[in-house]
């Protein structure tokens, strides 16, 4: 039996009865998609699992959008604005070494980023609203979108066209966060999370003898010059206020100790929260290498590739899930406005068509052993988060479908 809410410190009162009354059933829909995760484009359980609920609610929803996605549509009994809420769904190709009833039973695929929880926040979300139709005006979209891990999901969904039919105003969602504490928000206006952009390269030299440098052109040496160049443009191009991080996070290249390579291949990430940034960055890239391989009499080809641009909440709609997370969490920590990551996330191409606020809710409790970072083979929550965050989202509706 799981209790309605674990002890802790955290102050819980501002949480309605009904869904207090919801957190044992939360739980266990977390852990049934904790036990099934799934990749990108692959949630067809996931799918199935959300499906279920929604026709067993007797809740309008759409299947099968963008290949496993899921839009559910809650209409309140007065006309009025359309608020969407998205939840992500995918899971990572991650072996879980978490010794728990509900560990994964999928080899080598995990929920190491508490996906199974955005969608069971989003779905007590739903249930609440269809039982409480009375209580907000509009309409509630609710989004629940296959792939963010990759290779995205988000612009697919868009493309085919789950902002309209009716029209969403406004947008929001939340990521459940072990960087901060159960009983904290971060919540802020502007840029929350960097644009991410990846690079392939290979580097074209001269093999030959490790004793004859000079009959060569060696490009592990060449690639070495490249890496190194590569950290002056955040360093030395970017105004120092500003952030930017360039890292090459691979580095391949030859297969005996006295031979030198001909080639050399190098892949790495670019992150950065300004927007006006993007080309400039590409460029810049490309120019250290062109400029490097030259000099080194080398060549080169590269892959440049733009994938999420960066999540820039909305001010107004910071300043109401701001106003709203406030009212719900009472910790001496509360809300903490300074939690930019350089971390991605595919929620700013919904952001980038309709305002709206993407936050963090904390979900870490070392006291349990509930703190290892996001992505880790040991990743879990606090699970009493899940009610905080249906709660936060309902207020949303409430507040935003009135106002």
């Amino acid at each position: 039996m799981v209790a309605l809410f674990p002890s802790s410190s955290v102050n819980l009162s501002h949480i309605r009865f009904e869904i207090r009354a919801l957190q044992s059933q939360l739980v266990q829909w977390r852990r049934s998609l904790h036990q099934r995760p799934e990749l990108g484009f692959r949630e067809h359980l996931t799918a199935q699992f959300i499906d279920q609920k929604l026709t067993e609610w007797g809740i309008e929803h759409q299947t099968g959008i963008a290949q496993t996605g899921v839009v559910a549509v809650i209409h309140g009994t007065r006309p009025g604005p359309v608020l969407g809420i998205r939840a992500d769904m995918d899971a990572l190709p991650v072996q879980e070494l978490n010794d728990v009833p509900y560990r994964s039973q999928h080899d080598g695929l995990m929920h190491a980023c508490g996906h199974d929880g955005h969608i069971t926040i989003a779905l007590g979300t739903a249930y609440y609203l269809a039982q409480h139709r009375d209580d907000f005006a509009g309409t509630v979209k609710i989004i629940f979108q296959p792939a963010e891990e990759g290779p995205g999901g988000a612009k697919p969904m868009i493309e085919a066209g789950v902002l309209h039919n009716p029209d969403v105003d406004a947008i929001v969602g939340l990521h459940l966060w072990n960087n901060l504490p159960l009983g904290t928000a971060g919540v802020r206006t502007g840029a929350l999370m960097a644009a991410v952009e990846q690079f392939h390269c290979t580097i074209q030299g001269k093999g030959g003898h490790g004793a004859m440098p000079h009959q060569t052109i060696d490009s592990i040496v060449v690639a070495a010059q490249v890496v190194t160049a590569l950290q002056t443009i955040v360093a030395r191009n970017v105004d120092p206020l500003k952030s930017g991080v360039v890292t090459v996070g691979s580095f391949n290249a030859g297969h005996a100790h006295n031979v030198i390579a001909d080639s050399a291949r190098l892949s790495g990430t670019v992150r950065y929260f300004d927007p006006a940034l993007s080309d400039w960055f590409e460029q810049r890239v490309t120019q250290v290498i062109r400029g490097v391989c030259e000099a080194n009499g080398a060549t080169y080809s590269l892959e440049y590739e733009k994938l999420y641009p960066p999540v820039i909440n909305d001010a107004g709609m910071a300043d109401l899930v701001r106003s709203i997370a406030e009212t719900v969490i009472e910790t001496p920590a509360g809300i903490v406005p300074e939690c930019q990551t350089m971390g991605g996330e595919d929620m700013s191409f919904f952001l980038q068509e309709v305002p709206g606020c993407y936050f963090f809710l904390g979900s870490a409790n070392p006291e349990k052993g509930l703190a290892y970072p996001h992505h880790h083979p040991r990743f879990d929550f606090d699970e009493t988060a899940l009610g905080m965050g249906v709660e936060i989202f309902v207020r949303c509706v409430e507040k935003f479908c009135t106002r």
